[in-house]
């Protein structure tokens, strides 16, 4: 009986420290003002091989639009012009913080903006959550080996 305790807890401290480093899924949905005149940032802090999907709804009394774009962490940015409804996915290459801009400079009225996005990370090319799935399943399969093999008088 003693003899299993040893890779027992070795196992449990491993899968422990393996599932401590693992970052989870994020996914925000978030409310917020753009005041007239004024530029607001959300941080995106990413990982290289995340998938990214951005949604946002703008909605003003007389224009439902702002400026919108996305600062990269090397540097550069990607503009996408004067927009209400926003939707765009794309991959990592680069490890960091991405900062989203919405700009409302060119108006003297308040924008309410609806953002919603979503990361999932991969993990060996895989999912995340798929990957997790797979270790617990192997390790309840190891759990019902373990418990059928000691069963079984010799």
């Amino acid at each position: 009986m003693i003899w299993f305790r040893k890779p027992l807890i070795l196992f449990l401290f491993t899968a422990i420290a393996f599932l401590s480093i693992i970052q989870s899924t994020e996914a925000t949905t978030m409310t917020f003002t753009v005041q007239g005149g004024e530029e607001e940032t959300k941080l995106l802090n990413l990982a290289v091989e995340d998938r990214v999907l951005i949604k946002f709804n703008v909605v003003g009394s007389s224009d439902s639009s702002v400026y919108f774009f996305i600062t990269y962490p090397n540097g550069t940015s990607k503009e996408f012009d004067k927009v209400g409804y926003f939707h765009y996915d794309f991959v990592c290459d680069a490890e960091g913080e991405y900062v989203l801009h919405f700009s409302n400079t060119d108006s003297a009225e308040d924008k309410f903006v609806t953002l919603d996005y979503e990361v999932q990370h991969y993990i060996f090319g895989i999912p995340q959550m798929l990957f997790l799935t797979i270790i617990i399943v192997a390790v309840c399969v190891v759990g019902v080996a373990v418990f059928v093999l000691m069963g079984k008088p010799r």
